[in-house]
């Protein structure tokens, strides 16, 4: 009995039409196949591959039968996957001896919040953070790793680092990395053992990512333990081989993505074994799957409510017998024997004819082999996808009388007559593509050469599916038609789905990824601190909101003033006083409505010298959200007093002062950053913008004693609860006045403290300034303490303030850094000054890291994040080396640009297809993608896909200014540092 393991790809796009499944015109007539086999391929008949005995799973001793991996030598000609059938008895051993697998799902399933793939843009912590390994119990063992010698486990290869043209999955190599070597993570039971799928999870997690098998296993099992990704890349690097967190993320989202499909796949075999259509052959297809495309290829013949097939209606008439007879003993098959006369589809020979035809045109497009072979044909062929205007929107068009509105197609003009190869079209175009389908503007279609279908039904009659013996030319009519009409209606439209699921994935991903970079630089930039900001909300017949915020960003005085009116010297008069009274010499105007003009105003002002003796400037920045969040219930919680028009200019402001923590209050979707962020999968946009602002939140640090909630929420190992236990304790008991006391608050654990300790700073300025005195906070937190000691600790807390806890080292590695200070001779009382830095330097110089770290019983990662900590100075923020706000006191404008000018100006925005420059003449230039090449950027920018982001400061050079579009055209000439 012929017994086939169904291994095809299926990808299903939600915006392919049916023109997607049309066959291609000018197909040869079937006239050009031969209708007989060669005779000298005769002695192949054996080696096509079809197993005639079942590979159950549930017999042990198949498991690893050493002859099995010699099976597809016979088919090495025709690229086999060879390896599907090896894993297969390689795992069926270990599956059966477990029998839970519930539990790992939800762990896996609850491994939430991080989607991105394809940028390697991260935050840059070797110079400034080093990361830490220090392990814990929980972990590695009843020690940390940091007190533990690493086990070298194998030695990596160093290979060559990625260039700038590579493809994505090859970024997340991590062989390369500084100091990275395997270290392999102690854990209980595998994942991939409970699966109970045919694959092994690591390799296909490696094989799918790009990342080495051990770094995948480690990920695997931090994950698992709920170790938050900030806290994995910063405190556990040489577990990770030295990986940023957006390639841990990437791994994640591949791991979350083979779990479901495993539970799902073990759903499917439960309701179908309800149903008692079950088999072992289709339960190996089952367990093969490793996509949600292949599963549901795999069950979609299955599913309740759907039409059976025509293969499964003519298999119920019992013709199955009769199509493997075709292929197996051509020669004893007589058809006539099957015709029954009273039965519906058995009546004629013809339609029992055409019945075995569909029952070997399923069999033939489940396949492992033959959709391999035609992928391959694919491969090599000029597969094209097309767009053109749809026929709804012609003839929407051309209704004039109609009451709604014609679709405009003037938006889509550049894909009324697009064609494109598959392989060289851009993701912006993809995501364009498919925006105008989905409007119905567009009609799109994939066009795969005519020659395809010939050499693959030729390939398919004499090789793959040839009979094994004489088979009359009847029963050969038969077989070419079932081959074409395999091809025409399920291969074909299969591949056609295939290439458009492929692209807008791809797309998808490239676009989140320009989301995520371009929001952790928004996030990023440096602060503006220790100045009074005037923000100023621009309008017209409102007027133009001020808000005046001191160095603190405490609001000292709201007002409104109408700048574009008949009253401006009045008003000009008004911003004077308001300035000269609060000692302002900086303004942030928002770059909305009535911008341009109201940076006149001021430029103008600032020029006559009218606000002397204040030296005045002014900047632009983004206003993107400011009027969401000025009605938000967190606006409206921190400002019940002002009207919301006011609560913009005082966001506008803040933004400046500190963007971080200010823009972690929007939703980021509506901070003005990527392109087509309503054409990607939204769940994966807010996962991935959320795990950023997580990433950026932590590794900044928060101080624990001024924060608020709405900032603390974002901190790795913290939610909405646990940020508001924090602070309904601090409001009780004072500041905290060292990190040991979290732990005695309402609902945060010692998971929790484990993996937001590192993350939160006790700055004793902040304790000083809170108003409290500390006799005050003693007796406040040692009450608590006897309540909590019963629940969380069986010792008493530590109300003694500690220097470490305004470091970056985390408190499982103190006793680490209390050794190698009294190793230096140094104390703790030096913590961040010169002295104690040039102890730490000459010890690190004469006996190196490796050295030192080995006599403290560490790694030297560890060792490295220590030395960091003691060396930064008190308040040290690693968002001081990104870029600032520009300011100015004079403008140019549009008329005075020319062809060749050279200017400096700021990245605004990114996109798929260039960058948005913001050089100051109230309309931003394009730098179109192509002129970012790799000459022009620095050294540690190349890893990028395009490389610059909001907030960079660049060279220009101005290509063309179109005053009739108001466009601006721009070169790059290179990245200011």
């Amino acid at each position: 009995m012929l017994r086939r393991t169904v291994t095809a790809k299926v990808y299903k796009d939600p915006t392919t039409t049916d023109d997607d499944s049309d066959e291609p015109s000018g197909c040869p007539a079937s006239e050009e196949e031969p209708e007989e086999w060669l005779p000298e391929v005769k002695e192949k008949t054996k080696g096509r591959g079809r197993r005639k005995k079942d590979e159950s799973t549930e017999k042990k001793p198949a498991a690893k039968r050493a002859a099995k991996p010699k099976e597809p030598k016979p088919k090495a000609v025709r690229k086999p996957r060879a390896p599907r059938a090896t894993k297969v008895k390689e795992v069926v051993d270990k599956e059966k001896g477990e029998e839970k697998n519930e539990g790992v799902f939800q762990q896996v399933e609850s491994l939430q919040q991080v989607r991105v793939k394809e940028e390697r843009q991260s935050i840059s912590m070797d110079g400034a953070f080093s990361i830490g390994t220090a392990t814990t119990g929980v972990l590695l063992g009843e020690e940390p790793s940091s007190s533990k010698p690493i086990s070298m486990v194998k030695k990596e290869e160093p290979e060559d680092d990625f260039t700038f043209d590579e493809p994505v999955q090859k970024k997340q190599k991590t062989t390369s990395a500084p100091q990275g070597r395997p270290i392999k993570l102690k854990s209980g039971n595998s994942v991939g053992d409970e699966l109970q799928m045919t694959w092994d999870l690591i390799k296909v997690l490696a094989e799918k990512t790009g990342v080495e098998e051990w770094v995948c296993s480690n990920i695997i099992n931090l994950l698992r333990d709920e170790n938050t990704i900030p806290f994995i890349v910063r405190y556990r690097k040489e577990l990770i081989n030295h990986m940023d967190a957006d390639a841990v993320r990437d791994v994640q989202l591949v791991l979350e993505e083979l779990c479901s499909v495993a539970k799902k796949s073990q759903s499917i075999a439960q309701t179908l074994k309800k149903e008692g259509v079950l088999t072992s052959e289709l339960e190996q297809a089952l367990r093969s799957c490793r996509s949600a495309d292949e599963l549901d290829h795999v069950y979609a013949p299955y599913k309740k409510g759907s039409k059976l097939t025509k293969a499964r209606r003519a298999k119920q008439l019992g013709l199955e017998a009769a199509a493997l007879a075709l292929l197996h003993s051509p020669q004893t098959l007589d058809l006539h024997s099957w015709i029954k006369p009273n039965t519906e589809g058995l009546s004629t020979l013809e339609e029992v004819s055409t019945g075995v035809e569909q029952i070997l045109a399923d069999m033939m497009a489940k396949d492992g082999e033959t959709l391999t072979y035609v992928r391959s044909l694919c491969d090599r062929s000029n597969v094209t996808i097309q767009s053109t205007v749809s026929k709804t929107a012609l003839k929407e068009q051309q209704q004039t009388d109609q009451k709604s509105k014609p679709k405009d197609i003037s938006k889509f003009s550049l894909y009324c007559e697009f064609s494109c190869n598959v392989q060289r079209i851009q993701h912006h175009q993809t995501l364009a593509i498919n925006r105008g389908e989905n409007l119905k503007i567009l009609s799109v279609k994939v066009n795969i050469p005519d020659w395809v279908k010939t050499d693959f039904c030729r390939w398919c009659v004499n090789v793959r599916w040839r009979p094994q013996g004489f088979a009359r030319p009847e029963l050969m009519k038969i077989l070419n038609a079932a081959v074409e009409d395999s091809y025409k209606r399920l291969i074909m439209p299969l591949l056609c789905r295939g290439y458009r699921t492929k692209l807008t994935t791809s797309a998808e991903k490239e676009s989140v990824a320009m989301f995520v970079r371009n929001l952790r630089q928004r996030l990023l930039m440096c602060p503006v601190r220790g100045r009074v900001i005037m923000g100023v909300d621009p309008g017209y017949r409102h007027g133009c909101k001020l808000a005046i915020l001191s160095p603190t960003s405490q609001i000292l005085h709201t007002d409104v003033v109408y700048l574009h009116g008949s009253g401006r010297n009045r008003e000009a008069d008004k911003l004077r006083h308001l300035l000269l009274k609060h000692s302002c010499q900086t303004v942030v105007i928002g770059n909305g409505t009535a911008c341009r003009e109201t940076e006149a105003f001021f430029a103008d002002l600032i020029k006559s010298g009218f606000f002397r003796p204040l030296d005045v400037s002014y900047c632009i920045t983004n206003e993107a959200g400011a009027s969401i969040y000025s009605v938000s219930p967190e606006a409206v919680k921190e400002m019940p007093d002002l009207d919301p028009n006011l609560r913009s200019a005082v966001s506008i402001g803040r933004r400046v002062q500190d963007p971080l923590a200010e823009l972690v209050k929007i939703d980021p979707k509506h901070i003005g950053i990527g392109t087509y962020q309503h054409d990607v999968s939204q769940s994966l946009l807010k996962a991935a913008l959320d795990g950023v602002v997580q990433e950026c939140v932590s590794f900044v640090g928060v101080d624990i004693n001024i924060c608020s909630e709405t900032l603390m929420r974002h901190v790795a190992g913290l939610n909405a609860g646990r940020a508001r236990s924090i602070v309904e304790w601090r409001e009780k008991n004072g500041p905290f006045l060292n990190r040991e006391q979290l732990k005695l608050v309402k609902g945060l654990g010692p998971k929790s403290f484990q993996q937001c300790a590192g993350f939160v700073r006790i700055n004793p300025e902040s304790i000083r300034s809170y108003g409290s005195s500390g006799s005050a906070d003693s007796t406040a937190a040692e009450k608590p303490t006897a309540k909590k000691s019963k629940a969380k600790t069986s010792s008493s807390i530590s109300n003694q303030p500690n220097p470490l806890d305004q470091t970056c080292i985390h408190p499982e590695s103190y006793g680490i850094a209390m050794r190698f200070l009294s190793q230096i001779g140094g104390s703790l009382d030096q913590l961040g000054g010169t002295e104690l830095r040039q102890q730490v330097e000459s010890s690190v110089g004469s006996n190196g890291l490796e050295a030192l770290a080995q006599s403290l019983n560490t790694s030297p990662e560890t060792l490295q994040l220590i030395v960091d900590g003691l060396t930064q100075p008190p308040g040290f923020d690693i968002r001081q080396d990104f870029e600032q706000a520009d300011f100015k006191q004079g403008i140019v404008s549009m008329g005075d640009l020319h062809e060749g000018m050279v200017l400096t100006g700021r990245v605004e925005n990114t996109a798929l297809f260039g960058a948005f420059v913001d050089i100051g003449v109230g309309r931003s230039g394009l730098i179109p993608k192509r002129y970012i090449t790799l000459e022009k950027l620095p050294v540690d920018k190349r890893r990028r896909s395009l490389a610059l982001g909001p907030g960079e400061r660049v060279e220009v050079r101005v290509m063309d200014v179109d005053l009739q579009r108001n466009r601006i055209s721009l070169d790059l000439i290179r990245v200011l540092r």
